[in-house]
């Protein structure tokens, strides 16, 4: 796990200062080692996380046997140890994952792309052919960035800041991004809140040639359905997670697990601790309340006997740990969830470089209550046009309960996931903020049908989950050096979920229903009846906090301050009731006023 830099330009032996301010500005990604290489018209740099082999046989950037070709990566191949025994006749030098890419590039060039597995954003200069091939993971576990320079030069990198450290560009804000920020609570999966600084979209790849830059789709998310019987899919489930694990606990330094206490992190423990003893586990603790996880996670410790760790929430100032995650945030996220993810990342640092995630469990097997509120409002009926302005009118006077106020507002199942399902402001009141632009649309790879549910979780696949997700739990994870591994995210168990019929996972009554099936003799009893607990937290109490009240009176209530270019400072003012959309443009104010710089 590290984090890669490049500039592709005539006479790239002059920028070696410029590629060092880049991978400096990202060095806690790869805080073991920096190294550079250059060739006539492409410099490369890398920061270095030993993973995989630890010695200068691993290091980046890596030139292939007949130094043709140089690449730099970001991320982990699963399985390689496999794929390296398919291209034995290549000349290794060490026993890296990296150096299985150089040899699958010798022999297949960019056709490579469709049997790679694994997380990852990697950069290959082919110097016989003077052209760049880049590439990023199917789900967007890995970010790749990049822009073009004041003088035509090409520069890419992990993180934005890196692209702004170059000094190469003066970034413009893309006001049409704060509108999509507004509405969901991130930045568009596809973009940036910069014009002119790119996100290459997941699956995707990168091919520059004659300063001419081609992106295109490798895969695209699976939207046949499977035939299989449940107890076949059952079986087939089991098999394909238990190898996930198993590859994705390969590492030269040890590997841990989150413990939560849910259903999906205790599955991965579980399975974990058939092949690894004494597993290091770890949760955050709280002393009270209902977000206390410890007790359910100690059950499973027990279960399995792991070396299992409590980091208790020490409590520290809500205001000092926001602005200690937005220091390095180089985009607004509006997650609660991101504050806890940061401190759990920022205390296992002490102890792990390499930790497994339950992550994206949810989005495979519908695990959100909405999913199943969803189902119960289309089996029930949305109203016609007609009818619907007769029952919302009619609320105007009396209460109609929200399940007929919903069924009456959306026209349709697709129509209410997109519309109210996670959505902090609606388009009109982003008008009255001042934001005119248009709300960006999502444009998906498939097109999503109102009657397979499945659609709704291929939506979040490649909206939320690459969007806010994978974001928040790289940059946390990064930011304190650690690798996060997301089992759940293994391409060939992934492909196999999404294509499992949506009555395998959810309906109107029951989640996960097919991960309770296959796993609920490895859980403990009390985990197997839990309801889903989330991350994040209340924002309410949170404001109660004096330091983040001061901090909001002087980001929000000085009209000096710099988030008030773009929105109206009266309306504003309107939305500081101490809640999400209050908690919203605190985010958003805190993050142009630690970036104005940039803009001025």
């Amino acid at each position: 796990m590290c984090g890669i830099a490049g500039i592709i330009t005539k006479n790239a032996e002059n920028y070696q200062n410029t590629i060092k301010k880049m991978t400096d500005a990202m060095a806690y990604r790869g805080p073991d080692s920096s190294h550079f290489e250059f060739y006539a018209n492409a410099a490369l740099g890398h920061r270095r996380l030993s993973i995989i082999d630890l010695s200068e046989n691993g290091k980046q950037p890596m030139f292939s046997s007949t130094k043709k070709e140089c690449i730099v990566l970001n991320g982990e191949i699963y399985g390689y140890q496999n794929i390296k025994d398919q291209y034995s006749d290549y000349p290794y030098r060490g026993g890296s994952d990296t150096e299985v890419i150089l040899a699958m590039y010798q022999k297949k060039q960019k056709n490579l792309i469709h049997d790679l597995p694994g997380m990852f954003a990697f950069a290959i200069w082919d110097e016989e052919r003077q052209e760049l091939f880049c590439a990023r993971d199917r789900f967007g576990e890995k970010p790749f960035y990049y822009a073009i320079g004041e003088n035509g030069e090409f520069i890419f990198a992990s993180e934005i800041k890196a692209i702004l450290a170059s000094g190469l560009i003066k970034p413009e804000i893309d006001k049409a991004q704060i509108a999509y920020y507004l509405k969901n609570g991130y930045i568009h999966p596809h973009k940036t809140i910069y014009k002119n600084i790119f996100n290459l979209k997941p699956a995707h790849t990168l091919e520059l040639k004659d300063g001419k830059i081609e992106t295109k789709p490798y895969w695209t998310i699976p939207t046949e359905t499977s035939k299989l019987s449940l107890d076949d899919s059952i079986e087939k489930f089991k098999y394909l997670f238990d190898n996930a694990i198993k590859k994705q606990l390969v590492a030269d330094v040890p590997v841990g697990s989150f413990l939560s206490g849910g259903l999906d992190s205790s599955t991965i423990v579980a399975v974990a601790s058939k092949y690894k003893e004494n597993i290091k586990t770890l949760v955050y603790g709280y002393e009270s309340g209902d977000l206390n996880e410890m007790p359910y996670a100690q059950s499973i410790a027990d279960k399995y006997k792991t070396d299992h760790h409590i980091i208790l929430d020490k409590k520290q100032k809500i205001s000092e740990t926001l602005q200690e995650v937005y220091s390095y945030m180089d985009e607004p996220l509006m997650d609660t969830s991101l504050l806890p993810t940061h401190l759990i990342f920022k205390e296992a640092a002490k102890d792990l470089k390499v930790i497994l995630s339950g992550d994206v469990g949810d989005e495979l097997f519908g695990g959100y209550s909405f999913y199943r509120y969803n189902i119960n409002l289309s089996q029930k009926g949305f109203y016609p046009d007609y009818l619907s302005k007769m029952i919302l009118m009619a609320g105007k006077f009396k209460e109609i309960g929200s399940e007929r106020r919903h069924r009456a507002e959306y026209s349709d199942t697709l129509d209410y996931h997109q519309n109210k399902v996670r959505n902090h402001f609606t388009v009109f009141e982003i008008k009255k903020l001042g934001i005119s632009d248009e709300v960006p649309g999502q444009d998906f790879s498939f097109t999503p049908k109102n009657e397979d549910y499945n659609d709704l979780m291929r939506i979040d696949l490649e909206k939320y989950v690459p969007g806010n997700m994978l974001l928040k739990g790289d940059r946390t994870s990064m930011y304190n050096s650690i690798e996060v591994r997301i089992p759940f995210l293994d391409i060939d168990f992934a492909e196999f979920c999404i294509q499992l019929p949506w009555q395998y996972k959810v309906n109107s009554t029951e989640d996960k229903i097919i991960l309770r099936k296959a796993y609920s003799q490895a859980w403990t009893e009390e985990i197997a009846k839990r309801k889903k607990n989330g991350f994040g937290a209340s924002v309410k109490e949170w404001f109660k906090e004096t330091e983040l009240q001061d901090l909001s009176r002087e980001l929000l209530e000085n009209k000096n301050s710099y988030i008030f270019k773009f929105l109206d400072f009266n309306e504003v003012q309107k939305k500081l009731n101490k809640q999400m959309q209050h908690w919203s443009l605190l985010i958003l104010a805190l993050w142009f006023e630690n970036n104005k710089n940039y803009l001025q």
